[in-house]
């Protein structure tokens, strides 16, 4: 998978650029919510995580970039399903670790700010469309052993009413409600998959 653009990565293999970014990352995690999107400053930042605000830039040239690094590389809860042959149950794992990972005060504080400023902030707009290809792209590794890939379409209808149930409806996500989606949506696949009747 191609890098985000805008997205610089770490010197490969020097462990101290690696600490310091991580270390970054946590203290970010920690203000977010605590300080809000517009008060996550690059000179709060730095002074909480004692570095330079150019070490900062050097990492993440705009908050977007650091917004997207939030959502994409926050913490490992130990919920990320494993490939399987068993659509349903791949999917269930799947919408159950988005749950789990929009949880997290700063994931879901990020996302939002992030899909927020998208409309008048390029780089904002650009990370929103490297997240949704990043996890669109992830679903259909974990899906490669049930020979089954789906659309862009097909992926937004799988997390779409989990999404409008945390953010619109600010309503619980309980496993009953994520069988009923993966269930909804199966049939919608067998539906496509299904040879049409010529008229």
């Amino acid at each position: 998978m191609k890098q985000p653009l805008h997205r610089r990565q770490p010197t490969p293999g020097n462990p101290r650029v690696q600490r310091t970014r991580n270390r970054v990352l946590a203290v970010a995690r920690e203000l977010l919510p605590q300080v809000g999107p517009a008060g996550l400053t690059y000179a709060l930042l730095a002074e909480r995580a004692e570095v330079t605000r150019q070490t900062l830039y050097r990492h993440w040239p705009t908050r977007a970039a650091l917004l997207f690094d939030l959502v994409l590389e926050g913490p490992d809860l130990g919920t990320y399903p494993e490939p399987g042959s068993d659509v349903g149950a791949v999917a269930t794992a799947w919408l159950k670790s988005l749950r789990a990972g929009v949880s997290v005060p700063a994931v879901r504080t990020a996302a939002l700010a992030v899909t927020a400023q998208a409309d008048h902030d390029p780089d904002s707009a650009r990370a929103l469309v490297r997240i949704g290809e990043d996890r669109y792209a992830g679903f259909n590794r974990l899906l490669e052993p049930s020979g089954v890939q789906i659309s862009e379409d097909e992926f937004t209808l799988l997390y779409g009413p989990v999404l409008a149930r945390l953010f619109l409806d600010r309503g619980q996500v309980t496993d009953a409600f994520i069988d009923a989606v993966v269930a909804q949506w199966l049939t919608m696949l067998r539906r496509a998959d299904a040879p049409q009747d010529s008229q």
